[in-house]
């Protein structure tokens, strides 16, 4: 099994990282904050204004280690990876998936299934723990009975453009009675759609940041199993977008996004005072508050729960890998149809 608690955050400023023989050493200032064997990482994530050292980027290009730069407000900016690996022969028949609409659509299909089975459990927990709470019990009924139908609409359709579709009236099912779910009673956590680049509520902004790290996890289980993050099925191919990593995370983002937000706002581990709002409408999270986010991210990844196409409870910081090898076992030919991350 694999260490999910191998991706190192670095998020304060003018932090310094180099090479010390197998160690990596985090210096702030000229003093020595942290030493780690390197070997225990596979992925470095550098947050804000955090340089590394030549050597150190060498060592870790040779050895896997990915490094990913993001700016302090947690957007990518940069990935530094060594040479590729991965069998050539799968990313082949990747492609020639991607550029097939029948065999593309297939696997759209089973990807959205899952992340629409997904948000609505999501919506059923909050049903469970504050049903009494809800302001439109009524609303919250008619989606959960929408998004239960939406599911078995995908099944009948093969073309992907109207597959999106049908994800995009789902997440407007889901987002439309999500803000229920808020406990807070500050009208500046609470939620009135999604929104981003940049995102113009705290909500959002915490999303955003939590998709990130996700994207980030799901881009190195994919590399890992030997298949190109670029090229996607669901998203389209552009430049510098990892289209595949994006797919990958859809299933994840109720779990490890919307839930884990809700979770930080409702226990008040986050308030209106962690964001900083810009003039220009935008909302960032504060450095504080990032790291609350981080520690949070990295707990949840340590839970456990039951992967039902394994029959087996799994580390949750384990599924993207357990689902990027499902994928690459379907490109294979070794599976008839990926089968989706279905939380119960």
């Amino acid at each position: 099994m694999r260490r999910q608690l191998n991706t190192l955050y670095v998020t304060t400023e003018g932090s310094w990282l180099y090479k010390d023989g197998e160690n990596l050493v985090l210096e702030v200032e000229k003093e020595v904050r942290a030493r780690l064997p390197a070997h225990m990482l596979e992925s470095l994530v550098c947050i804000g204004r955090v340089s590394v050292s030549p050597p150190l980027l060498g060592f870790c290009s040779s050895n896997g280690i990915s490094i990913c730069y993001l700016t302090a407000q947690g957007c990518f900016l940069a990935r530094v990876e060594g040479p590729v690996s991965g069998n050539v022969l799968l990313r082949r028949e990747q492609y020639r998936r991607s550029d097939d609409p029948a065999k593309c659509a297939q696997i759209v299909r089973n990807l959205l299934a899952g992340k629409i089975h997904n948000q609505r459990a999501v919506l059923a927990r909050g049903w469970r723990d504050h049903g009494e709470k809800l302001t439109d019990v009524a609303a919250f009924e008619r989606a959960l009975a929408r998004l239960k139908r939406i599911p078995y609409r995908l099944l009948q359709e093969d073309a992907v453009d109207t597959l999106r579709g049908l994800e995009g009236e789902a997440a407007q099912v889901y987002f439309g009675v999500f803000d229920q779910l808020i406990r807070s009673g500050s009208p500046l956590l609470r939620f009135g759609g999604r929104n981003r680049r940049p995102p113009r509520d705290a909500f959002n902004a915490l999303l955003s940041f939590l998709y990130t790290l996700l994207t980030h996890d799901c881009r190195s289980a994919l590399e890992t199993v030997g298949l190109d993050p670029a090229v996607g099925f669901l998203h389209r191919d552009r430049p510098g977008r990892p289209s595949l990593a994006l797919d990958l995370a859809e299933e994840f983002r109720p779990l490890l996004g919307e839930r884990l937000a809700l979770s930080l706002i409702n226990r008040k581990q986050l308030n209106e005072r962690d964001f900083r709002y810009v003039e220009n409408g935008t909302v960032l999270l504060k450095d504080d508050a990032r790291k609350t986010v981080l520690v949070a991210y990295q707990e949840r990844k340590r839970e456990q729960l039951q992967h039902v196409f394994l029959g087996e409870k799994v580390d949750i910081g384990l599924l993207p890998y357990l689902q990027a090898q499902l994928l690459a076992r379907h490109l294979r030919g070794d599976l008839d149809a990926y089968p989706p991350f279905l939380w119960k």
